[in-house]
């Protein structure tokens, strides 16, 4: 099996839904075990389960607000525990409310920011030390390309997503020392069950490759990174996005 993940155990944040539960999935289908992390989407988070258990693989669910530094901490020591320990996170779960900037409230700010960034730095602080005792881990952030192009839509999101990129530069330089390496991935239109309606649905004419993006495509992406054959890569943002930001 490609990118074969035997023997390693992962966490995934945002695991009950979309772009999350296609990364549990095919992390488990490669032989990981995984932490299905949840915050609301219980009935999400036991089908993600349900499907890995069908692959026969070991998973296990936990539910936890990645906004809560102690939630976190409890989410991270019980998957190690139960998991043998963590060597690969993925840093998922987000929160994208679309609003213009002159509808944010500062709790509405506050409530993006530590959920998409702060969240994701101390879900990376909650795991080092597992993965310092074995001189090995694997971080992977998901962002977005509207961390690097500008959009109309909600300025907060693509703040937090901007962050993240440098969130996982900069990390990357001080984990390299552990055998920890930190890559990014920024997906474009990714269809996670949100296209259902004709007004939704993104113009095809913007993509080159003819579709929009699936899970299954930043879960390959993701496998990847996780791998033993991306020992010599750290600090990369990877795009995702059929190259419609090109066009």
């Amino acid at each position: 099996m490609s990118q074969s993940l035997i023997g390693k155990s992962a966490l995934v944040t945002g695991a009950g839904t979309g772009i999350g539960k296609g990364i549990a999935i095919e992390l488990a289908r490669r032989g990981a075990k995984v932490a299905i992390h949840y915050n609301s989407s219980d009935a999400g988070a036991k089908d993600t389960q349900h499907r890995i258990e069908e692959l026969g693989g070991q998973c296990m669910t936990v539910q936890a607000d990645v906004a809560d530094r102690e939630q976190i901490a409890r989410m991270v020591d019980t998957a190690a525990a139960k998991l043998g320990g963590i060597d690969i996170l993925v840093n998922n779960a987000a929160l994208q409310l679309n609003l213009q900037l002159f509808e944010y409230t500062e709790e509405l700010y506050d409530r993006v920011m530590n959920i998409n960034l702060k969240g994701y730095w101390q879900c990376m602080q909650a795991v080092i030390p597992y993965m310092k005792k074995r001189n090995f881990g694997r971080m992977i952030n998901i962002s977005s390309v509207h961390g690097k192009r500008p959009t109309d839509f909600d300025a907060v999101y693509c703040m937090s997503k901007g962050g993240i990129k440098m969130l996982g530069r900069e990390s990357a330089i001080e984990l390299a020392r552990y055998g920890i390496t930190v890559n990014t991935i920024a997906p474009g239109a990714i269809d996670v069950g949100k296209f259902k309606t004709s007004h939704s649905r993104p113009n095809l004419k913007k993509f080159p490759l003819g579709r929009v993006g699936l899970p299954a495509d930043v879960a390959s992406l993701a496998c990847y990174l996780a791998s033993d054959e991306t020992s010599f890569m750290t600090g990369s943002t990877i795009r995702v996005d059929g190259a419609g930001m090109l066009m």
